[in-house]
């Protein structure tokens, strides 16, 4: 069942074919295990992707990158997306999201100030915050799953307190719950991180992966009030360019100043192969990208249903933008941490929900950017393993 290749997007590839891969995702774990943990999609390339690269590897292209052609992409493809068009000059080149992260944190803060952090939110913003030297104010989201104004207030003030410097870090869409800011939250941070003197950096990988039909994506920068803030961004999410490293650091009009303090040696990170693809997919790459988002739509519905129907105790709020679900385990009651349970108990390799700071315990991180065949045996065997558990409770 599991090798049958059909037309749609994901289920190009057969199950051989993807353990072929050498990639983190299909590696980490032995091969009986159904990997749906980092946020690796199971797809082909954009064929302008493939042709850029091709082009790259004919003429020897593979040196280092140059020029401003990925900004402009960037900037062009903004405008087209969110009508909201970032000034080019107002880049740097960096490695990937979290390089860029760091390297603005640096620029706006020091070493033992606070980064205010909304958990439960991806593990390597705490991670390399505290390997930056800096700390960690936790503002966790609402019982609603949204930003929660009241604690951000709070962590704000208890950042700053005694006249330090301190950033907010966001991810926007949120990871992992997939919740897409609105335009009004967003504008309501701007306004209370001036209060407190607050430097706003917001993460955006994810935003192209926004579904229609829920919450429009808005972009930090294009708020009113955000001039002082940043954004960091990069095509590798929306089009599975993780391996082929590039991305920016973009500052808000009043930032511009700051980011031109970023060191040169910064942008070396990124690869030349890198910045040409996520270039060829900002420009050419939006057929791909709307054909996969609707097979994402169709299996973030199929997710729904076969919880519904097998795992109905697991609590899941269907994402409005990326291709990761977050599933609440805790009315199951299963020994141990749920990730670890349905490792060894239903060879189902999903993120530990613990790892993503308050509020994650309990929970499990699903990434259904992978074939019908894989997503369906995969909660399957998740619902087998609750079954045979239970049932060996009542004996």
């Amino acid at each position: 069942m599991l090798d049958d290749a059909g037309p749609d997007p994901f289920d190009r590839l057969t199950l051989g074919a993807l353990r072929a891969r050498q990639s983190l995702k299909w590696r980490a774990h032995p091969p009986d295990v159904l990997p749906l943990w980092v946020a690796e999609m199971d797809a082909l390339p954009a064929p302008a992707v493939r042709a850029a690269l091709d082009l790259a590897l004919d003429r020897g292209d593979t040196g280092y990158p140059w020029g401003q052609g990925y900004a402009e992409a960037y900037a062009d493809a903004a405008a087209a997306a969110w009508g909201w068009r970032p000034d080019p000059a107002a880049t740097s080149l960096v490695a990937d999201v979290m390089t860029g992260v760091v390297e603005v944190l640096a620029l706006v803060t020091g070493p033992g100030d606070a980064v205010v952090l909304v958990p439960p939110v991806y593990p390597p913003f705490a991670g390399f915050v505290r390997h930056g030297g800096r700390r960690v104010v936790e503002a966790p989201l609402g019982a609603d799953g949204r930003l929660d104004l009241d604690a951000l207030e709070q962590a704000c003030a208890a950042a700053t307190a005694g006249g330090r410097r301190a950033a907010l870090l966001l991810a926007s869409p949120h990871n992992p719950t997939g919740t897409v800011h609105t335009a009004a939250e967003l504008a309501d941070v701007t306004v209370l991180a001036e209060r407190h003197r607050v430097r706003v950096v917001v993460d955006e990988i994810h935003a192209p992966l926004t579904y229609a039909g829920g919450t429009g994506f808005t972009p930090y920068l294009s708020v009113p009030g955000a001039e002082r803030g940043f954004v960091v961004f990069s095509a590798s999410k929306a089009w599975n360019l993780a391996g082929l490293k590039a991305a920016l650091a973009v500052a808000g009009p009043a930032a511009a100043g700051d980011l031109a303090g970023m060191p040169d040696v910064v942008g070396h990170g990124a690869s030349q192969l890198g910045v040409l693809a996520h270039t060829a997919a900002l420009r050419a790459g939006q057929a791909w990208l709307a054909e996969h988002l609707a097979a994402l739509d169709r299996r973030r519905r199929l997710l729904a249903g076969l919880l519904a129907d097998q795992l109905p105790d697991v609590a899941h709020v269907t994402p409005d933008a990326t291709y990761l679900a977050w599933l609440d385990c805790r009315a199951l009651d299963l020994p141990g941490e749920p990730a670890d349970f349905f490792l060894e108990h239903a060879r189902v390799a999903l993120s530990p929900g613990a790892d993503f700071g308050s509020g994650g315990a309990g929970h499990v991180r699903l990434n259904f950017a992978t074939s019908t065949a894989v997503l369906t045996e995969a909660v399957g065997r998740m619902a087998a393993a609750v079954t045979r558990v239970r049932s060996g409770r009542r004996r």
